[in-house]
């Protein structure tokens, strides 16, 4: 059975590597980017039965326009995988004074999918990507009353998305899944690259398992679960996801954020 799958950051790595994917089992692919231009490219390199939608992740007014969109074309969608990500930046303070990197990775993911919520599967499934780089949250990085470096912000937005993704899983009824993934260290991205100054592992090895936890078999039972691709198992993540008092500060931290950028 096919299904109408989001992918967002869907314009170059793993998110359009991953459409192609699943564009050539026949599923809908709808892919998001920041870029018109961008899209267009990537929607003609993925092929199949590919819809385009532009937002960008930082302003939450763009976010809700383009779940509105999704809903406006799509009565159901059966999966949401929220893979846009940022590590390096040259500007890693949004105007609403929060740290880039949360934004685009912890709270986007989070106002996108809730957005979305009403459209989504009795069996949906909802894919976060998370990293081997999580750390635990500074609470005034989270609020953005405390500048990071980019590899602290990116290990601490991970694990906060991660964290939200079991909560969520908590709250989803029967038979829809929400899980987090950790699609392989160092593969070759442009954010590996950029980051790192490597080439990175095959950028397939990601898009398979990702391909997985969206329609396969495998992923049919793991809600609120973490599948760490480096070790191909699922597995805890970082033990400050395991503390609920942490856990609840962090859950609490965003639904500020995400309430006062509005």
């Amino acid at each position: 059975m096919t299904k109408t799958i989001l992918i967002t950051g869907a314009t170059d790595g793993i998110g359009e590597l991953t459409a192609k994917t699943l564009a050539a089992e026949g599923h809908t692919v709808l892919i998001h980017g920041r870029s018109a231009e961008k899209l267009e490219k990537a929607a003609e390199a993925i092929g199949g039965k590919t819809e385009s939608y532009s937002a960008d992740l930082t302003h939450f007014d763009q976010i809700h326009t383009m779940a509105a969109d999704i809903r406006k074309a799509h009565d159901r969608l059966d999966v949401i995988i929220n893979n846009a990500g940022v590590l390096k930046l040259r500007d890693t303070v949004t105007d609403d004074g929060y740290d880039a990197r949360f934004v685009v990775n912890t709270f986007a993911p989070y106002v996108l999918t809730e957005a979305l919520r009403p459209i989504l599967a009795e069996d949906g499934r909802i894919v976060n990507l998370s990293s081997a780089a999580q750390a635990p949250i500074d609470l005034d990085a989270l609020h953005g009353r405390k500048k990071l470096d980019h590899n602290p912000a990116y290990a601490q937005s991970k694990l906060a998305l991660t964290i939200w993704t079991r909560e969520l899983a908590r709250t989803l009824p029967s038979g829809q899944i929400a899980v987090a993934v950790n699609p392989g260290s160092l593969l070759a991205s442009k954010m590996v690259k950029e980051g790192y100054g490597i080439a990175g592992s095959d950028l397939q090895i990601g898009a398979d398992v990702l391909r997985e936890a969206a329609v396969g078999a495998a992923f049919a039972d793991a809600n609120g679960k973490y599948f760490d691709n480096d070790n191909g198992v699922f597995a805890n993540p970082h033990p400050a996801a395991l503390d609920a008092g942490h856990a609840a500060q962090v859950m609490q931290g965003i639904k500020d954020a995400v309430t006062k950028i509005g």
